[in-house]
Protein backbone atom coordinates (compact mmCIF):
# COMPACT_ATOMS: atom_id res chain seq x y z
CA UNK A 1 0.00 0.00 0.00
CA UNK A 2 1.48 3.37 -1.00
CA UNK A 3 0.40 6.57 0.58
CA UNK A 4 0.79 9.85 -0.62
CA UNK A 5 0.91 13.09 1.15
CA UNK A 6 1.24 16.62 0.58
CA UNK A 7 2.12 18.90 3.97
CA UNK A 8 2.34 22.68 3.85
CA UNK A 9 4.39 23.81 7.02
CA UNK A 10 4.08 26.99 8.44
CA UNK A 11 7.65 27.73 9.88
CA UNK A 12 7.28 30.20 12.89
CA UNK A 13 9.39 33.28 13.64
CA UNK A 14 12.58 31.32 14.97
CA UNK A 15 14.18 34.17 17.79
CA UNK A 16 16.67 33.95 20.86
CA UNK A 17 16.78 36.88 23.16
CA UNK A 18 20.29 38.70 22.56
CA UNK A 19 21.74 40.16 25.81
CA UNK A 20 20.85 43.86 26.23
CA UNK A 21 24.97 45.12 26.12
CA UNK A 22 25.27 47.96 24.39
CA UNK A 23 27.65 49.32 21.93
CA UNK A 24 30.65 51.83 23.01
CA UNK A 25 28.01 54.52 21.64
CA UNK A 26 25.09 53.31 23.15
CA UNK A 27 23.72 51.58 20.03
CA UNK A 28 22.51 48.02 20.46
CA UNK A 29 21.89 47.91 16.24
CA UNK A 30 19.67 44.97 14.74
CA UNK A 31 19.48 41.82 16.29
CA UNK A 32 19.31 38.54 14.47
CA UNK A 33 19.30 35.53 14.98
CA UNK A 34 20.96 32.66 12.83
CA UNK A 35 21.10 29.14 12.81
CA UNK A 36 24.28 26.52 11.81
CA UNK A 37 24.45 22.99 11.53
CA UNK A 38 26.71 21.21 13.24
CA UNK A 39 29.97 20.38 11.57
CA UNK A 40 29.69 22.85 8.33
CA UNK A 41 30.88 26.43 7.63
CA UNK A 42 29.00 29.70 8.75
CA UNK A 43 29.37 33.18 7.46
CA UNK A 44 28.27 35.69 9.50
CA UNK A 45 27.71 38.93 7.14
CA UNK A 46 27.92 42.48 8.15
CA UNK A 47 26.47 44.19 5.55
CA UNK A 48 28.75 47.18 6.40
CA UNK A 49 28.61 49.86 3.35
CA UNK A 50 32.37 50.60 4.33
CA UNK A 51 34.52 47.60 4.09
CA UNK A 52 36.19 46.27 7.28
CA UNK A 53 34.64 45.57 10.35
CA UNK A 54 35.86 44.74 14.11
CA UNK A 55 34.07 41.48 15.04
CA UNK A 56 33.31 40.89 18.65
CA UNK A 57 31.74 37.60 19.86
CA UNK A 58 30.15 37.96 23.69
CA UNK A 59 31.72 41.19 23.77
CA UNK A 60 35.55 39.67 23.24
CA UNK A 61 37.28 41.18 19.72
CA UNK A 62 37.71 38.09 17.26
CA UNK A 63 40.04 38.05 14.22
CA UNK A 64 37.47 38.09 10.94
CA UNK A 65 38.40 35.42 7.85
CA UNK A 66 39.47 36.81 4.70
CA UNK A 67 35.98 35.86 2.85
CA UNK A 68 36.19 33.98 0.09
CA UNK A 69 33.14 35.41 -1.92
CA UNK A 70 33.58 38.62 -3.74
CA UNK A 71 36.56 39.46 -1.06
CA UNK A 72 34.32 41.10 1.48
CA UNK A 73 35.89 42.71 4.42
CA UNK A 74 33.06 42.09 6.80
CA UNK A 75 32.59 39.02 6.97
CA UNK A 76 33.07 36.39 9.61
CA UNK A 77 33.86 32.99 8.27
CA UNK A 78 33.62 29.98 11.49
CA UNK A 79 34.47 26.77 10.21
CA UNK A 80 33.15 23.39 11.62
CA UNK A 81 30.81 24.93 14.14
CA UNK A 82 30.41 23.02 17.02
CA UNK A 83 27.99 24.32 20.48
CA UNK A 84 31.01 25.87 21.64
CA UNK A 85 31.08 28.64 19.33
CA UNK A 86 27.36 29.92 19.88
CA UNK A 87 26.99 32.86 21.66
CA UNK A 88 26.29 36.54 20.32
CA UNK A 89 28.69 37.81 17.62
CA UNK A 90 28.25 41.67 16.86
CA UNK A 91 30.55 43.84 14.30
CA UNK A 92 31.58 47.10 14.75
CA UNK A 93 32.98 50.10 12.74
CA UNK A 94 36.74 49.98 13.51
CA UNK A 95 37.44 53.35 14.43
CA UNK A 96 34.57 54.61 16.39
CA UNK A 97 33.04 51.14 18.29
CA UNK A 98 29.80 51.75 16.42
CA UNK A 99 27.49 48.79 16.34
CA UNK A 100 26.63 48.01 13.54
CA UNK A 101 24.55 44.39 13.60
CA UNK A 102 24.17 41.53 16.32
CA UNK A 103 24.45 38.17 15.71
CA UNK A 104 22.39 35.53 17.62
CA UNK A 105 24.34 32.20 16.84
CA UNK A 106 22.39 28.95 17.85
CA UNK A 107 24.17 25.37 16.57
CA UNK A 108 22.36 22.58 15.85
CA UNK A 109 20.91 19.42 13.25
CA UNK A 110 17.88 19.18 11.49
CA UNK A 111 15.39 16.55 13.25
CA UNK A 112 15.68 12.99 12.37
CA UNK A 113 12.27 11.21 11.65
CA UNK A 114 10.48 10.54 14.35
CA UNK A 115 10.09 6.86 15.62
CA UNK A 116 6.27 6.80 16.65
CA UNK A 117 4.67 4.33 18.05
CA UNK A 118 0.58 4.07 18.83
CA UNK A 119 -1.44 2.53 21.72
CA UNK A 120 -5.77 2.29 22.24
CA UNK A 121 -4.82 2.41 26.44
CA UNK A 122 -8.46 3.62 26.34
CA UNK A 123 -9.83 1.58 23.95
CA UNK A 124 -12.45 2.50 22.16
CA UNK A 125 -12.57 6.05 23.31
CA UNK A 126 -9.17 6.84 22.86
CA UNK A 127 -5.56 6.48 20.97
CA UNK A 128 -2.64 7.72 22.58
CA UNK A 129 0.55 8.32 19.99
CA UNK A 130 4.01 8.96 21.60
CA UNK A 131 7.30 10.21 19.12
CA UNK A 132 11.08 10.63 19.80
CA UNK A 133 13.72 11.72 18.37
CA UNK A 134 17.25 9.36 17.75
CA UNK A 135 19.26 12.09 18.89
CA UNK A 136 18.96 15.77 20.40
CA UNK A 137 18.60 18.42 17.66
CA UNK A 138 19.72 21.08 19.91
CA UNK A 139 17.55 23.64 18.20
CA UNK A 140 13.56 24.60 19.31
CA UNK A 141 11.45 22.03 17.62
CA UNK A 142 7.71 21.15 17.61
CA UNK A 143 5.45 19.09 15.82
CA UNK A 144 2.68 19.19 14.15
CA UNK A 145 -0.02 16.44 14.25
CA UNK A 146 -2.31 15.58 12.11
CA UNK A 147 -4.07 12.38 10.91
CA UNK A 148 -6.46 10.81 8.55
CA UNK A 149 -8.54 7.56 8.39
CA UNK A 150 -8.65 6.53 4.74
CA UNK A 151 -6.92 8.81 1.97
CA UNK A 152 -9.67 10.64 0.63
CA UNK A 153 -10.92 11.53 4.21
CA UNK A 154 -10.43 15.05 5.73
CA UNK A 155 -7.23 15.47 7.55
CA UNK A 156 -7.38 16.07 11.61
CA UNK A 157 -5.64 17.57 14.34
CA UNK A 158 -4.12 14.64 16.84
CA UNK A 159 -4.49 16.86 20.05
CA UNK A 160 -0.74 17.23 21.78
CA UNK A 161 -1.30 18.10 25.33
CA UNK A 162 0.83 21.23 25.52
CA UNK A 163 3.44 23.17 23.71
CA UNK A 164 6.41 20.75 23.15
CA UNK A 165 4.64 17.86 23.89
CA UNK A 166 5.77 14.42 22.50
CA UNK A 167 2.67 13.15 22.45
CA UNK A 168 -0.85 13.17 20.82
CA UNK A 169 -4.33 11.64 21.24
CA UNK A 170 -7.24 10.64 18.77
CA UNK A 171 -10.72 10.55 20.39
CA UNK A 172 -12.99 9.51 17.45
CA UNK A 173 -12.14 6.20 16.68
CA UNK A 174 -14.40 3.91 14.22
CA UNK A 175 -14.60 0.86 15.96
CA UNK A 176 -13.76 -2.38 13.78
CA UNK A 177 -12.82 -0.33 11.04
CA UNK A 178 -10.49 -2.05 8.17
CA UNK A 179 -9.68 1.67 6.83
CA UNK A 180 -6.58 2.32 8.92
CA UNK A 181 -6.00 5.41 10.44
CA UNK A 182 -2.87 7.33 9.46
CA UNK A 183 -0.98 9.57 11.78
CA UNK A 184 1.81 11.84 10.41
CA UNK A 185 4.03 13.35 12.68
CA UNK A 186 6.67 16.37 11.32
CA UNK A 187 9.16 17.66 13.29
CA UNK A 188 9.82 21.31 12.34
CA UNK A 189 13.52 23.74 13.34
CA UNK A 190 14.84 26.40 11.77
CA UNK A 191 17.36 24.19 9.99
CA UNK A 192 14.30 21.49 8.16
CA UNK A 193 11.99 19.83 8.25
CA UNK A 194 11.18 15.66 8.95
CA UNK A 195 7.90 13.30 8.92
CA UNK A 196 7.02 9.89 9.43
CA UNK A 197 3.66 8.58 8.31
CA UNK A 198 2.03 5.69 10.91
CA UNK A 199 -0.48 3.63 9.73
CA UNK A 200 -2.67 1.88 12.30
CA UNK A 201 -6.13 -0.67 12.62
CA UNK A 202 -7.15 0.47 16.12
CA UNK A 203 -8.13 -3.08 17.29
CA UNK A 204 -4.31 -4.14 16.31
CA UNK A 205 -2.91 -1.58 18.84
CA UNK A 206 -4.85 -2.03 22.13
CA UNK A 207 -2.57 -2.54 24.85
CA UNK A 208 -4.29 -1.83 28.21
CA UNK A 209 -2.26 0.16 30.57
CA UNK A 210 -0.80 -2.58 33.57
CA UNK A 211 -3.61 -3.42 36.68
CA UNK A 212 -3.82 -1.00 39.52
CA UNK A 213 -3.62 -1.77 43.35
CA UNK A 214 -2.49 -4.95 43.44
CA UNK A 215 -2.59 -6.16 47.01
CA UNK A 216 -1.10 -9.85 48.37
CA UNK A 217 -2.43 -10.74 51.40
CA UNK A 218 -2.30 -14.05 53.77
CA UNK A 219 -5.49 -16.27 54.09
CA UNK A 220 -6.12 -16.65 57.93
CA UNK A 221 -5.44 -20.55 58.70
CA UNK A 222 -4.07 -21.25 55.67
CA UNK A 223 0.15 -21.56 55.25
CA UNK A 224 0.39 -22.07 51.94
CA UNK A 225 -1.80 -19.88 49.84
CA UNK A 226 -2.09 -16.21 49.59
CA UNK A 227 -5.08 -13.86 48.14
CA UNK A 228 -4.37 -11.55 45.22
CA UNK A 229 -6.76 -8.84 44.63
CA UNK A 230 -6.48 -6.03 41.94
CA UNK A 231 -8.24 -3.37 40.02
CA UNK A 232 -8.60 -3.03 36.00
CA UNK A 233 -6.29 0.14 34.81
CA UNK A 234 -8.42 3.20 35.33
CA UNK A 235 -7.92 4.20 32.02
CA UNK A 236 -9.88 1.47 30.95
CA UNK A 237 -13.18 3.13 30.47
CA UNK A 238 -15.73 0.45 30.19
CA UNK A 239 -14.34 -2.92 31.89
CA UNK A 240 -17.81 -4.22 31.89
CA UNK A 241 -18.69 -3.96 27.66
CA UNK A 242 -14.94 -4.57 26.98
CA UNK A 243 -13.63 -7.16 30.04
CA UNK A 244 -9.85 -7.82 30.40
CA UNK A 245 -8.14 -11.07 31.11
CA UNK A 246 -5.39 -11.20 33.53
CA UNK A 247 -2.13 -12.78 33.99
CA UNK A 248 -0.03 -13.49 37.17
CA UNK A 249 3.73 -13.73 37.29
CA UNK A 250 4.97 -14.63 40.78
CA UNK A 251 8.06 -15.76 42.20
CA UNK A 252 9.57 -16.78 45.67
CA UNK A 253 12.55 -14.85 47.46
CA UNK A 254 15.79 -16.31 46.50
CA UNK A 255 14.24 -18.38 43.36
CA UNK A 256 16.24 -18.37 39.88
CA UNK A 257 13.31 -18.40 38.25
CA UNK A 258 9.69 -16.87 37.98
CA UNK A 259 6.41 -19.02 36.72
CA UNK A 260 3.64 -17.75 34.77
CA UNK A 261 0.05 -18.18 34.85
CA UNK A 262 -3.13 -17.17 33.26
CA UNK A 263 -5.26 -15.87 31.84
CA UNK A 264 -7.96 -15.24 34.26
CA UNK A 265 -10.87 -13.09 33.96
CA UNK A 266 -11.39 -12.53 37.51
CA UNK A 267 -9.92 -9.50 39.46
CA UNK A 268 -8.78 -11.59 42.50
CA UNK A 269 -6.79 -15.34 43.03
CA UNK A 270 -5.63 -17.24 45.52
CA UNK A 271 -2.08 -18.68 45.11
CA UNK A 272 -1.52 -21.67 46.12
CA UNK A 273 0.39 -24.78 46.93
CA UNK A 274 3.50 -22.03 48.15
CA UNK A 275 6.19 -22.34 50.91
CA UNK A 276 5.16 -21.74 54.21
CA UNK A 277 7.01 -18.76 56.00
CA UNK A 278 8.57 -17.84 52.53
CA UNK A 279 8.19 -14.23 51.03
CA UNK A 280 6.80 -14.15 47.55
CA UNK A 281 6.78 -11.24 45.09
CA UNK A 282 3.57 -10.68 42.21
CA UNK A 283 3.15 -8.73 39.24
CA UNK A 284 -0.17 -8.70 37.09
CA UNK A 285 -0.79 -7.76 33.12
CA UNK A 286 -3.77 -7.96 31.44
CA UNK A 287 -4.95 -7.91 27.60
CA UNK A 288 -8.18 -7.28 25.97
CA UNK A 289 -10.36 -10.19 26.69
CA UNK A 290 -10.80 -10.96 22.36
CA UNK A 291 -6.99 -11.01 22.08
CA UNK A 292 -7.17 -7.88 20.35
CA UNK A 293 -3.86 -6.31 20.47
CA UNK A 294 -1.01 -6.93 23.06
CA UNK A 295 -0.33 -7.11 26.76
CA UNK A 296 0.27 -4.62 28.96
CA UNK A 297 3.74 -3.78 31.01
CA UNK A 298 3.76 -5.81 34.28
CA UNK A 299 2.18 -3.80 37.32
CA UNK A 300 4.58 -3.16 40.03
CA UNK A 301 6.19 -5.39 41.93
CA UNK A 302 3.88 -6.57 45.47
CA UNK A 303 5.12 -8.40 48.02
CA UNK A 304 3.28 -10.61 50.61
CA UNK A 305 4.30 -14.10 52.94
CA UNK A 306 1.56 -16.57 53.63
CA UNK A 307 -0.42 -16.68 56.89
CA UNK A 308 1.69 -17.94 60.49
CA UNK A 309 -0.03 -19.65 62.85
CA UNK A 310 0.40 -16.92 65.78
Amino acid sequence: MKWMVIVALVLPAWSSPCSSTAGRNGEEGLCHVQHGALGTDLLLRCNAPGGRVEWRVNGTKVAASEAAAGGDKDQLLLQNVSPAQEGEYSCHHPGTGKTLRRIRLRVGSPPEKPAVECWAVSYPQTVNCTWKLASEPRLETYFITTYRHGMGAKENECVQPGAGASSCSISDIQMFSITPYVLNVTAVNPLGATMNLFPFIVEQIIRPDPPEDLRVSPIPGESKKLLLEWQPPSSWPFPQYFPLKYFIRYTREGANSNRTIGPYEQTSFILTGIRPRAVYHVQVAAKDFTDYGDYSTWSPLVSGTPWTQP
